[in-house]
């Protein structure tokens, strides 16, 4: 997908805006913690058991400039903001993250890592996909890797590959996809319990039935 080609020319002063909420980050290292939600449309990624395939085309999607999506963010309590997708990193994040931190807003992401990444963050969650290898340099940015398991010895070695590329500093995460948690979970602990330097992420959101 040409960035150049995305709703708004690719500048970021708009952006294709799938949804956003205030709520708790169900997921990864910030289980648990307030943030807001930013869900931004476009991906090329094309992941069979993606539960947001709606965000993968930009065009279907209102364009909101980054002043008004930090408005809604600022009627909130809100001090951390999740930047997620769709495939964020197609787009031209800075003037969203400049806007943010002038409001001293923590800025995290979620990405496939597909594309070199814009903007400036506090936390970036690199979730890569096996049909679509990430960009090269978001492996050592990368302050954490959330390895989806879809199916469970394929994905746990393509999990492998990419903790051989990632940081000392990079928090390694073992996450089973939803709709094959029953068939992996246990799977996923015994490779936890016997590779220590990883953990479990759980979709906590869904268990507490939360967007």
């Amino acid at each position: 997908m040409e960035k150049d080609k995305l709703p708004g020319g690719g500048e970021g002063n708009v952006l294709p805006l799938v949804e956003q909420f205030y709520t708790l980050q169900g997921e990864g290292f910030h289980t648990g913690k307030a943030a807001y939600f930013i869900r931004i449309g476009g991906c090329d990624i094309g992941c069979r058991w993606c539960d947001s395939k709606i965000s993968w085309s930009p065009g279907i999607h209102k364009l909101v400039s980054v002043d008004e999506i930090l408005q809604s963010v600022l009627n909130t309590p809100a001090r951390s903001v999740v930047v997620t997708g769709g495939e964020p990193s197609l787009h031209n994040l800075n003037p969203l993250c400049d806007k943010l931190k002038e409001h001293n807003i923590e800025t995290f992401i979620e990405t496939s890592g597909a594309y070199p990444l814009t903007g400036t963050w506090d936390w970036i969650c690199l979730s890569p996909k096996r049909n679509v290898h990430p960009d090269e340099s978001m492996y050592k940015r990368a302050d954490e890797l959330k390895v989806i398991i879809y199916d469970d010895a394929e994905d746990i070695a393509w999990g492998e590959q990419c903790a051989e590329r990632v940081s000392e500093k990079c928090m390694l995460f073992l996450q089973p996809e939803w709709s094959r948690y029953a068939a992996n979970i246990d799977t996923i602990v015994d490779y936890v319990k016997n590779n220590p330097q990883w953990m479990v992420s759980l979709q906590a959101h869904k268990f507490m039935k939360i967007p």
